[in-house]
């Protein structure tokens, strides 16, 4: 028996007032049903409408109106950097690889295969352990299912229908 239920989500900077906290994981932080345990060790059922991405600083809302604050775990990851991180950046993203961009750096989930690659394009490549925050979809917030499609401005300007 779980200790408390989750039906919604409230985004980062819409809420205030948590009085828990839930560490996750950036694979764990993609759901719809799941069932968590806090930093006081309640669980949660969280069982919402749709596949959801829970961004750090997001909340669980609990049946009783109380949130409960999602933090990123510190995780397995690859700093990249390099002389050229647009390009780098290019080359991640046409992996699909989730990536976290920063201004002298990218981060990505562990992958030797793509580090691998990386390094020989000039990248240094080395192993750290931080909270992994990638950047959000072009066409919504956080994460899509893969084979997901979304309809756009751009579709409808032109006509296409799926």
């Amino acid at each position: 028996m779980t200790d408390y239920k989750c039906f919604e989500v409230r985004r980062a900077g819409s809420w205030s007032g948590a009085f828990d906290l839930c560490v996750m994981r950036y694979d764990d932080r993609f759901l719809r049903r799941k069932v968590v345990t806090t930093v006081h060790d309640e669980t949660v059922l969280i069982d919402l409408e749709h596949t959801t991405s829970l961004d750090h600083g997001d909340a669980l809302v609990l049946e009783d109106g109380r949130f409960i604050e999602v933090i990123a775990a510190e995780e397995p990851l690859l700093e990249i950097s390099g002389a050229d991180l647009v390009k780098l950046a290019w080359h991640v993203g046409n992996r699909h690889t989730p990536c976290q961009i920063e201004t002298q750096r990218l981060l990505i989930q562990a992958d030797p295969v793509i580090g691998h690659m990386l390094e020989h394009l000039g990248a240094t490549v080395n192993a750290v352990s931080e909270p992994f925050t990638p950047e959000g979809g072009a066409y919504g917030h956080g994460r899509t299912h893969a084979h997901e499609h979304v309809h756009t401005a751009h579709d409808h300007a032109h006509g296409h229908d799926h």
